[in-house]
């Protein structure tokens, strides 16, 4: 908890501020993750926020909503939820795994599809390199159970000696390169 408690409020504080600077008319832009455009992708971001406050909880499994426009206010519900010290015990009863592997989960959202959001409308974005590490790392692990689930796409190839961000980006299946 003491290390990633900094880590996913830094990187959920740096995509709130991406959300609160999207414009009403980039709703409808391409993102680099297939499945959303903007809206889709800030919908996604509003339920990941209230699924891992559930969990942290040790709630149940949330379904996702519609889209309300509130994900930097449900992020800040489930970083709460998170920085109880019992949230890292044990495992989910909705899910099943280690809460620290949702914890994990959590982060690679929030920094990959800070990511997205960022490239999507043409903002700024330079996600905490410890961040980006942990993440690599968790992601390098969980990879194929995260295709199965859907969660990733196919990879992307990066050069070897491309940044831990761009092999990332690779490995669940973005392209570092992407534009709209």
């Amino acid at each position: 908890m003491q290390e990633m408690m900094p880590l996913m409020t830094g990187a959920t504080g740096r995509t709130a501020g991406l959300v609160r600077s999207v414009r009403q008319e980039q709703l409808g832009l391409l993102t680099p993750c297939e499945k959303f455009d903007v809206k889709d992708l800030i919908n996604h971001l509003e339920w990941v926020a209230e699924l891992f406050e559930s969990l942290a909880r040790k709630g149940p499994r949330v379904e996702q909503g519609p889209y309300t426009g509130d994900f930097p206010e449900r992020a800040e519900r489930a970083l709460a939820a998170w920085s109880r010290p019992e949230a890292w015990e044990g495992t989910s009863p909705a899910m099943g795994m280690p809460m620290t592997t949702l914890a994990h989960m959590y982060l690679v959202d929030m920094v990959v599809h800070g990511w997205d959001l960022a490239r999507a409308t043409g903002q700024e974005y330079e996600p905490d390199p410890e961040a980006v590490s942990r993440a690599l790392g968790f992601t390098e692990n969980m990879v194929e159970m995260g295709r199965r689930r859907g969660a990733f796409g196919a990879p992307v190839a990066v050069p070897d000696d491309a940044a831990p961000f761009d092999r990332l980006l690779g490995v669940i299946g973005r392209d570092p390169a992407w534009t709209p």
